[in-house]
């Protein structure tokens, strides 16, 4: 996918039926600031553009003598990035693509920034935009692309994949108990009607689980959606990709700071920052060092950040959120 800067933006989406879309809350947003340490001048990228929380905060940081890039597969991100810029903290753009191949393209050019950013989480504008498809709690067509033009939907998964490899996801990417009874009757209803909008998925996963399933651990599509949603956008392997792009734009002294939602993400983000920070990896009973690995970065801290319960009450979306940073040495 070719890097292009993304053009004239789209014009908002009307709010779902029912109301109006909740506010845009970024997460974490002083831990972010905390870990990152944006000065007057740097050079700030972040990865998830999304709706701008985190990147208002960002490009008020630098400020005028500094600059904010932003990425985002969401064409509906034009519409936060350009009301950004008309605000004028300091030079904004947004280029178009999911992180992976965009940060590969910034990493070919001799691109460098002070302060990268990543947010994995689903953008509330994804989420309270019931026409997109990701919400369990909303009618809809059975979507959930982040980026439009993908042409694999999560209806066509539901209709297409087997019954092993509907129960693998749901089971591995959405750690779901009941993954196998839950796969088998989606085989069997598609076979009779097609599976087409939120609300016949989550009829279907109902009626495959225990009744006690029903009332404990939240929504009991919601692993499930989870599950497909990764499946759709390729998620973790964005991520696996991302990674190392993403650290070979830092000079010495830049930062990476990543904020996971689930435990799948979080290992990811966890074992790479963990592999860069490592020095010598030889046998403990070497004398003298054979490998000459010498360490790459330095965490910020040694666990994950988590929200304040202050925040969680403030922000129920941040209740997984798992803040990890490293800088460049």
């Amino acid at each position: 996918m070719p890097l292009r800067a993304e053009g004239a933006p789209p014009p908002p989406r009307p709010p779902a039926p029912g109301g109006r879309a909740a506010p845009h809350v970024p997460v974490l947003l002083d831990e972010v600031l905390a870990a990152l340490a944006p000065a007057p001048g740097d050079r700030v990228l972040d990865c998830t553009f999304g709706a701008g929380g985190h990147a208002r905060a960002l490009a008020r940081a630098v400020g005028p003598d500094g600059a904010l890039t932003g990425i985002d597969r969401d064409p509906e991100a034009g519409v936060h990035a350009a009301a950004l810029a008309a605000e004028g903290p300091c030079p904004v753009r947004l280029l178009r693509g999911d992180f992976a191949t965009v940060l590969a393209g910034l990493a070919a050019d001799g691109a460098r920034f002070d302060c990268v950013l990543m947010d994995l989480g689903l953008s509330s504008m994804q989420v309270d935009q019931a026409e997109r498809g990701f919400s369990y709690a909303r009618q809809a067509p059975l979507d959930m692309r982040m980026d439009p033009d993908l042409g694999r939907t999560a209806a066509d998964l539901v209709a297409g994949a087997s019954e092993a490899e509907l129960a693998g996801w749901f089971r591995t990417l959405g750690e779901e108990r009941h993954a196998r009874p839950i796969a088998r009757a989606i085989v069997r209803r598609r076979a009779v009607a097609p599976i087409l909008t939120t609300g016949d998925l989550v009829e279907v996963i109902r009626g495959a689980v225990p009744t006690h399933a029903l009332f404990a651990g939240g929504h009991p599509a919601k692993r499930v959606f989870q599950a497909l949603r990764i499946v759709v956008n390729d998620e973790l392997g964005n991520l696996e990709r991302a990674l190392p792009e993403a650290f070979a734009l830092l000079p010495q002294g830049g930062r990476l700071a990543v904020i996971a939602f689930h435990s799948l993400e979080d290992r990811i983000v966890k074992r790479f920052m963990r592999d860069r920070a490592q020095g010598c990896i030889c046998p403990p009973e070497m004398p003298v060092c054979g490998c000459g690995r010498e360490p790459e970065a330095r965490l910020v801290a040694a666990r994950a950040v988590r929200p304040s319960g202050e925040e969680t009450v403030r922000n129920p979306r941040a209740r997984s959120a798992r803040l990890r940073a490293l800088v460049r040495v």
